[in-house]
């Protein structure tokens, strides 16, 4: 099933949808992945890199960045490493 989102109105439609306990509880569990691939998604584009592009620079395939991007996978710290190392920042991983 595919959805198309009108980005103006997604705060909105967000609000409606985490406003079922059980949704938001799902959505609470995994803010963590959705930053990461957030965060890394925005600075590949500021980079105007193409999943190609990084995939090389990475030593992976664009399918496996893709996977990435979607959230099918859960990537390994080595991963995120390369990733940063490719995009030429800093990755900081910390608890608090």
């Amino acid at each position: 099933m595919c959805y198309i989102i009108d980005m103006d109105n997604w705060e909105e439609i967000k609000k409606n949808i985490l406003s079922d306990p059980e949704v938001k509880r799902m959505y609470d569990d995994l803010e963590v992945e959705y930053q990461i691939i957030s965060d890394l998604i925005r600075l590949r584009n500021k980079k105007k890199i193409t999943q190609k592009e990084l995939a090389s620079k990475m030593g992976t395939t664009q399918s496996a960045l893709s996977r990435f991007e979607m959230g099918n996978v859960n990537p390994s710290l080595e991963f995120l490493k390369k990733m940063a190392k490719a995009l030429e920042t800093k990755l900081i991983v910390r608890l608090e």
